[in-house]
């Protein structure tokens, strides 16, 4: 794999899974806003995106900001990851 195939690895598994996250927490956030409090998701959301806080825009737009940018941070470092296992493994 050359460097340009890496770094398009990285910008398409990147986007895909940025977006996927964004989805996700946009269904999330939805379904929360639909459903009994007991079936709430922002409790598994808030340890995991700094700024989120439920019902408020802010701590709204901190959730989605923070999921877009953690598919980036997978992709970022899982290709070369895989990339360099493959390598190894065969």
């Amino acid at each position: 794999m050359t460097n340009a195939t890496t770094k398009g690895s990285i910008l398409a598994w990147g986007w895909a899974l940025s977006v996927f996250l964004l989805i996700t927490y946009l269904l999330c956030v939805a379904f929360g806003l639909i459903a009994p409090d007991t079936f709430h998701m922002h409790e598994a959301w808030a340890p995991l995106l700094p700024g989120f806080d439920w019902l408020t825009w802010p701590g709204f737009f901190a959730g989605a900001i923070g999921s877009f940018l953690y598919g980036w941070y997978i992709a970022i470092l899982g290709v070369p990851l895989v990339r360099y296992f493959r390598k190894r493994i065969g």
